[in-house]
């Protein structure tokens, strides 16, 4: 890490990374198979699917492909059922509030670039208490195309006022880490977050690999990290 330049701006996926959704997620998922007369499913089945997406999650729920005509209909009725439990469960992650208060203690910029769709994604920010804290936020539908894709990465950075090389990408899934690669930001992969057995973490070429959300700090310039040396990392 020594060789590499430190970031000055963090851009954090939400799912996974900024916010344990899992809960609300799932129990929306569990709601729509009561709906489909089908009993709930344990939360470890959705472990390997529910920081991808809608997509994955209702085909791993009802055992469909994309191409199914019951898919589409079920993808969307899970995404509203989903929005009325939005933030009933969901929190930060542990230590979360901490790295977050030290970046605006310091003034280093922060923003969320996530693929959920800004219709979800506004409305869950604001019910935690989050509307006015990042510097900016990239959702879904902001952009033409989506992570793995860089432009949501190289956006935010324009958001954050920050050349690329000067920020830092942190997520849970190798499309934040491709994305933040291409755009020519440092990466970290979040193993905190929804990362599965069938991962290899390893093998996503990321900068660094953290277990816990105030590992970022050793990515940032050192008056970061002067401001949190009584903090345990």
């Amino acid at each position: 890490m020594s060789a590499l330049p430190l970031a000055r701006g963090v851009l954090l996926d939400l799912d996974g990374t900024l916010f344990d959704t899992a809960p609300d997620l799932i129990d929306s998922l569990n709601a729509l198979r009561a709906e489909q007369g089908l009993a709930a499913l344990a939360d470890a089945e959705f472990a390997a699917s529910v920081g991808h997406g809608s997509a994955p999650m209702i085909a791993r729920a009802f055992n469909l492909t994309p191409a199914d005509n019951r898919f589409e209909p079920l993808r969307l009725r899970f995404l509203d059922l989903y929005r009325e439990r939005l933030s009933l469960r969901t929190q930060p992650y542990e230590g979360m509030e901490a790295l977050l208060h030290t970046l605006e203690a310091r003034n280093i910029p922060w923003g969320i670039v996530t693929n959920k769709p800004g219709w979800l994604t506004r409305p869950l920010v604001a019910a935690l208490g989050y509307d006015e804290r990042p510097d900016c936020v990239v959702t879904g539908d902001d952009m033409a195309r989506r992570k793995p894709h860089p432009h949501q990465i190289i956006e935010g950075c324009r958001r954050l006022a920050l050349p690329a090389h000067a920020c830092v990408t942190v997520g849970d899934a190798q499309r934040d880490i491709i994305a933040g690669r291409q755009a020519g930001t440092l990466t970290l992969a979040a193993i905190y977050g929804y990362v599965s057995g069938d991962d290899r973490v390893e093998r996503w070429g990321a900068d660094g690999i953290i277990s816990h959300p105030l590992e970022v700090l050793r990515w940032l310039e050192p008056s970061a990290i002067t401001a949190t040396q009584s903090v345990a990392v």
